[in-house]
């Protein structure tokens, strides 16, 4: 597999694009697939005062994941604690000729670092280690290009990928004024690195304002939604929240064991066939869609959750948010807390939250998951593959819905069947009386319904 991270493919493509208006027009336009792999080399750095700085054996994991997710072939791990970072190579100098020895000899074709790296960094690895250098950041922007399925994805993960690039543009770059100059292409004086970051610039214009029409689109859809209770499913990426949305709407969503299978948020509604669990959705106060959303990880780029941003407005739009986290993983403490630094950052720190321990089936340990349950008393325990304890899950999201739902009579206007249609799919109607004087209605709603319906009726 090649990367279509590597700067030089992205800016071949990006450059491709300018002279059609289309993009996208075949899945390839973002998407470069090979079948063979790349042998790969792993590396960590942290300072030894850091808070990370015993973590790394699990950061590499991730690491690993991601890479083989991406389709790499990793055949060594790297790591180095110092009490500063090189400004040169963020690693030392010794350590950057041991990998290069290890790369030159094993002919390995890419090297990724967990730690973000400068302009400065890359230029000066790419000098030493004779092979693609890039990090973590530029390895989750390649995956999403991968998993991009919709237009309005595949704009985002670009514009994510431009914004990313025009700091890091390098001389390595020069060769495409051979390819892609000419006439229009480069101003007067321009260097070709010049060249790129005009052109890049533009291009990241058009985007926004594509992105900003979808989002137009996306407020005229969430308008629309406004007479239904939305849940929105979040977590750390690979927790099981596509397998909880299928198994709460009975529906077919694309589920794998991989990093960031999902990218567009699919919404469905809340259904379910098992009568008990009927009986309990039965009580909610209206509706309920479901929302399940792109899956959030340890140094998520911050240029990438902007370009999403249109995306994840369904998690702060939502009523409730499931936080789903998976039991059975060793760092779940660590990923629930990435997660709600995540919300905090989009804007929903201030929703209300189930926290949802998923894979409970595959803790082994009982006592192990005995106090887990001891330390998350509000948590909900469940088995999304094995539909363990599901019933008690909606039993969760009812208490939580009829919180603050009351009971009441309230009177519309003779022949006020709007208002009365309004009423229906805004709260649970319990009897409706047809009177000369109007419609008398005993309807169960939450209390900011209520209001509004008293004051206007």
């Amino acid at each position: 597999m090649y990367f279509k991270s590597n700067p030089e493919r992205r800016l071949i493509g990006f450059y491709a694009s300018l002279h059609f208006d289309n993009l996208y027009k075949t899945k390839e336009d973002l998407i470069e697939t090979h079948k063979e792999k790349e042998k790969t080399v792993l590396v960590f750095f942290s300072v030894k005062s850091g808070k990370n700085s015993y973590d790394h054996i699990r950061s590499l994991d991730e690491l690993r994941f991601l890479a083989e997710t991406a389709g790499a072939i990793v055949v060594k791990t790297y790591y180095q604690f110092s009490h500063n970072f090189d400004s040169r190579y963020m690693i030392g100098k010794g350590k950057v000729q041991e990998i290069a020895e290890y790369v030159e000899e094993h002919k390995v074709s890419l090297v990724i670092f967990e730690n973000e790296l400068s302009y400065t960094h890359l230029r000066n690895l790419e000098t030493e280690i004779k092979c693609k250098i890039i990090d973590k950041s530029n390895l989750i922007l390649d995956i999403f290009a991968g998993n991009a399925k919709t237009a309005q994805a595949k704009l985002q993960v670009e514009l994510a990928q431009l914004e990313y690039s025009l700091p890091r543009l390098t001389r390595q770059w020069t060769h495409l004024s051979k390819q892609y100059g000419g006439i229009g292409t480069k101003g007067p004086g321009e260097t070709q690195i010049e060249t790129d970051r005009r052109l890049i610039k533009k291009r990241i214009s058009i985007l926004k304002e594509k992105l900003s029409k979808i989002d137009t689109q996306r407020k005229t859809q969430s308008l629309e939604r406004a007479n239904y209770l939305r849940l929105s499913l979040v977590g750390y990426t690979n927790a099981g929240k596509s397998t909880l949305l299928n198994l709460l709407t009975d529906s077919d969503i694309y589920v794998a064991d991989k990093l960031f299978a999902t990218l567009d948020t699919s919404t469905r509604v809340l259904k379910f066939k098992k009568k008990e669990n009927e009986e309990i959705i039965s009580r909610f106060p209206k509706k309920v869609l479901i929302s399940d959303t792109v899956g959030f990880i340890k140094n998520l780029p911050h240029n990438l959750i902007e370009s999403f941003k249109s995306t994840l407005m369904e998690v702060v739009e939502s009523n409730i948010l499931l936080h789903v986290i998976d039991a059975s993983n060793p760092n779940f403490e660590e990923q629930a807390a990435v997660v709600k630094d995540t919300l905090e950052e989009i804007g929903a720190g201030h929703k209300t939250v189930i926290d949802v321990f998923n894979k409970v089936d595959l803790i082994k340990d009982r006592e192990l998951l005995s106090d887990l349950k001891h330390r998350h008393p509000d948590g909900v325990f469940i088995s999304a593959g094995r539909g363990m304890n599901i019933s008690g899950l909606l039993a969760k999201i009812n208490g939580v819905l009829t919180k603050n739902v009351e009971e009441k009579i309230i009177k519309l206007k003779p022949g006020d069947y709007k208002g009365l249609s309004e009423v229906y799919a805004r709260s649970e109607v319990r009897e409706v009386k047809y009177m000369k004087t109007g419609i008398k209605i005993k309807i169960k709603s939450d209390n900011s319904y209520l209001e509004k319906i008293v004051k206007h009726k």
